[in-house]
């Protein structure tokens, strides 16, 4: 295949798609804001957009957050630090040839669709000075959208009240780096998921007094179980066995490794184990031990320099954290393209836009596991998508999937915008490697003869791509 797909991004998702199709004799053009590869794992990234701070080790072990393709080196350690996960993320580059293939320094500023399978991408360059381009626009027949989905800070809304009044220092999670910001002060930490728990832990140990505020409660899940990583015990076949059973095996290992989790002063959460994202955390449980961390309900107003929460306590307050999230956001693409309401996408196994042919997104989940091998997976999927080994099934079956998925979505997890791209690591995994083999299906039956009209790939004719076209325009 001798025209590029465009890729926008080269953090850990958009790597693994432009290795997964050169592999395949797909040309590729990456477009990456920085200067380096590995996205939010760059600490200081110049792109501006990286939520790393400087302590950051990743909370899945390297074994599961490996690509297949190019395993992590085995002297790591079971969690590398950021700074282990970037070189491992240039060497993947470097291994496999790839860097020349990235444009650095190149914001994708739109995406927009001109005819079915043809979009118009405009990028923008700057040099090592900061100067910008003049804007240039390129057409490709696929896009895939790798810009991750951990830039974009949610701030509480609405805000609390008296907020603004605060005479003391609001950050978002996003923006802390290092620890210094905390000496002396009394902090204040809102969240109870892993950026939060790590922020409060090191400002506990620097802090004149550290408070630890939350909607509601959490299971903390230890790195290490009997010695071993925990996500190592909870892959395999415990991962392919019903929810319940998942949940009963974790929640007993969790009981009987660290007790009852109000015992250390935490609220009871408010849902089962494997309801939510999992707060991994070894350090949390030992400095509320220890009495370093005061734990506290939700904020309820700001009077001054004095925060009020909703069981009526209130506290003198210097800086506050607002460990809150991150809103899925892909500024390049219009509203009327692609929405992400409430972080809610509608996509196809979570990859597929059904009502734009050509346009994939790859890393665009929050597994309860990790991000990259399942990028790597989805990346396979959009290969044989774009070289034509599969085919999409009708676009009626697309939306009823989607429609399942937000169900169980609605069934199985806390209600939050924190889960709308949530995934099982091996059940999605599995679902892809079946939608895999599903799409090479199509194609046979296809060739064949023996289709009956329902699968969506690149349609035969120009008049039916107009057709396809126009009947996603008008939606």
């Amino acid at each position: 295949m001798s025209e590029p797909v465009c890729i926008i991004g080269a953090g850990s998702s958009g790597i693994t798609a432009a290795q997964v199709l050169t592999a395949r004799g797909v040309d590729v053009d990456v477009y990456e804001m920085g200067s380096g590869v590995g996205g939010n794992w760059r600490y200081g990234n110049d792109n501006g957009l990286s939520s790393a701070y400087r302590s950051l080790h990743i909370n899945t072990s390297r074994q599961l957050m490996e690509y297949a393709a190019y395993p992590m080196p085995a002297d790591l350690p079971d969690y590398p630090s950021h700074w282990q996960i970037a070189r491992y993320f240039d060497d993947f580059v470097d291994h496999f040839g790839l860097r020349d293939r990235i444009r650095f320094r190149t914001e994708v500023v739109k995406v927009e669709p001109v005819a079915e399978f043809a979009y118009d991408v405009t990028v923008r360059s700057r040099n090592e000075h900061g100067e910008s381009s003049e804007p240039e626009t390129r057409r490709y027949s696929h896009v895939v959208v790798a810009n991750g989905h951990h830039w974009d800070p949610r701030w509480p809304e609405p805000s609390f009240p008296g907020a603004e009044d605060f005479p003391g220092t609001q950050i978002h999670a996003h923006y802390y780096k290092t620890p210094e910001v905390f000496e002396g002060k009394r902090v204040l930490v809102l969240g109870i998921g892993n950026s939060a728990t790590d922020i409060a832990v090191e400002a506990s140990l620097v802090a004149e007094r550290t408070y630890l505020a939350m909607r509601r409660g959490a299971h903390i899940v230890p790195k290490f179980v009997f010695g071993v990583p925990t996500d190592h015990l909870t892959d395999g076949p415990i991962a392919r066995m019903p929810t319940v059973v998942q949940q009963t095996t974790m929640a007993a290992l969790l009981r009987v490794t660290q007790g009852r989790i109000t015992d250390y002063g935490l609220p009871r959460p408010d849902h089962r184990v494997l309801h939510a994202h999992p707060t991994v955390s070894d350090d949390l449980l030992t400095r509320l031990g220890h009495g370093d961390l005061t734990v506290l309900p939700n904020i309820d107003r700001f009077e001054g320099s004095k925060v009020f929460f909703v069981d009526g306590s209130a506290h003198e307050v210097d800086v506050v954290v607002y460990c809150t999230g991150y809103k899925v956001s892909f500024p390049f693409l219009d509203e009327r393209v692609v929405r992400a309401a409430d972080n809610h996408v509608d996509l196809y196994r979570r990859v597929v836009d059904p009502d734009h042919h050509g346009l994939y997104f790859v890393g665009l989940i929050q597994p309860i596991g990790a991000i990259m091998p399942l990028a790597e997976a989805q990346s396979h999927w959009v290969a044989d998508l774009v070289t034509g080994a599969a085919a999409l099934p009708s676009y009626d079956e697309m939306r009823r999937q989607i429609r399942q998925y937000d169900e169980a979505i609605r069934a199985r997890f806390v209600a939050s915008k924190r889960h709308t791209i949530e995934v099982d690591f091996a059940k999605y995994r599995s679902e892809i490697t079946r939608e895999r083999r599903a799409g090479r299906a199509r194609v046979t039956a296809r060739t064949t003869g023996r289709t009956t009209g329902r699968t969506t790939g690149q349609p035969a004719t120009v008049a039916g791509r107009l057709r396809s076209f126009g009947r996603a325009r008008r939606r």
